[in-house]
């Protein structure tokens, strides 16, 4: 529907909604630029304060796959006319404690009345026009590292059900209320230590508009919605002439996640992105039905994709596992081929 509409043409757009990228990026100055992002949804766990957190979390995480560091947030309130108010206040109090954790100050927003609550915030940060790392630009060699573990989207179905077990509610709603903020830390510091351009955009000066090609973090996304196949084909379709192979037993799992599809607490988003994107899926060896499926979990808050160059993966992984990120490297990127995205052991 967005390709329909007339473009817009302006030179410190740097990342628009055209790129599919997680965040809009527009240049302000030859060394600053703004990255802003928007997200909301419906509760999907009962206590309100935790919802928030989530909430919170979720609509930072693009602020922070972009690598940039976020400043200040608007929220955004859908909440019947006649609801508990004190609800709502729990609701704003948790998503306050992780913008605090965040460092980055809720300024204002917008609520309405509506029969379904669904809060969620704008978000926008700063970054150096040089430091952006955009979803494209994997290149062969590559190896894939994620940052959180997956299974959020069957976890929350099995809760909406009644039927999800503590350790598995205990297990999600931490991996969601957890910022990408110490990943990507991490991930932009190494990134930073391997780049030395400057400039870009219609406010570089002309000198500044040349890269080097000796960046460590080639291109970087978060899971969300569109599950690991999603984004990772988002990833692949935004660099050039690339593909990836994932290795199946090295995809960190949150306890339960296996359980609930097997029991077949599915969700509908995980349907439709199965619909959507398994057609670039291979499957070279024999991979569970549970696993398969899992692959396509939309994820809440999830974890950041990095591609890295290959003598950096170990390095970052360890530096990730070292600070409490529960990174693990599940792939490599590989020359274009088909399928796009082969799955084995």
């Amino acid at each position: 529907m967005l390709g329909k509409l007339a473009r817009q043409h302006d030179p410190n757009v740097l990342v628009g909604f055209d790129h599919a990228d997680d965040a809009g990026v527009y240049q302000i100055a030859s060394d600053a630029a703004l990255v802003q992002t928007v997200d909301f949804f419906t509760p999907i766990v009962d206590d309100p304060y935790t919802f928030g957190q989530i909430a919170a979390a979720n609509s930072l995480s693009d602020i922070y796959a972009m690598g940039a560091r976020p400043l200040t947030a608007l929220a955004m309130v859908c909440y019947p006319e006649k609801g508990d108010l004190e609800i709502l206040e729990r609701i704003l109090a948790g998503g306050l404690s992780k913008m605090m954790e965040a460092g980055c100050t809720i300024i204002g927003g917008h609520s309405i009345r509506d029969d379904e609550t669904k809060f969620g915030y704008s978000v926008t940060g700063t970054v150096n026009p040089t430091r952006v790392l955009k979803n494209g630009g994997a290149k062969p060699g590559d190896r894939l590292v994620l940052t959180k573990a997956l299974g959020t989207g069957v976890i929350s179905t099995a809760i909406k059900k009644g039927v999800a077990k503590q350790s598995w509610i205990d297990g999600a709603v931490a991996s969601m209320a957890t910022l990408n903020k110490t990943a990507a830390e991490i991930v932009t510091r190494v990134h930073s230590s391997g780049t030395n351009h400057v400039g870009t955009g219609a406010l570089a000066r002309p000198a500044e508009r040349s890269s080097a090609p000796n960046d460590r973090i080639h291109a970087l996304t978060d899971i969300t919605g569109f599950g690991l196949i999603g984004h990772l084909r988002e990833m692949l379709l935004a660099s050039d002439d690339v593909s990836a192979e994932l290795h199946a037993s090295q995809i960190p799992l949150l306890g339960g996640a296996i359980d609930c599809v097997h029991a077949g607490y599915i969700p509908g988003g995980l349907n439709a992105n199965r619909e959507f994107a398994e057609c670039v899926v291979g499957y070279k060896e024999k991979i569970s039905d549970e696993m398969k499926a899992l692959l396509f979990d939309p994820q809440t808050s999830g974890g950041l994709l990095v591609a890295v160059a290959e003598n950096r993966a170990l390095e970052l992984t360890e530096e990730l596992n070292s600070a409490g990120v529960n990174a693990a490297e599940i792939g490599e990127v590989l020359p274009k081929a088909k399928p796009l995205i082969s799955i084995i052991t």
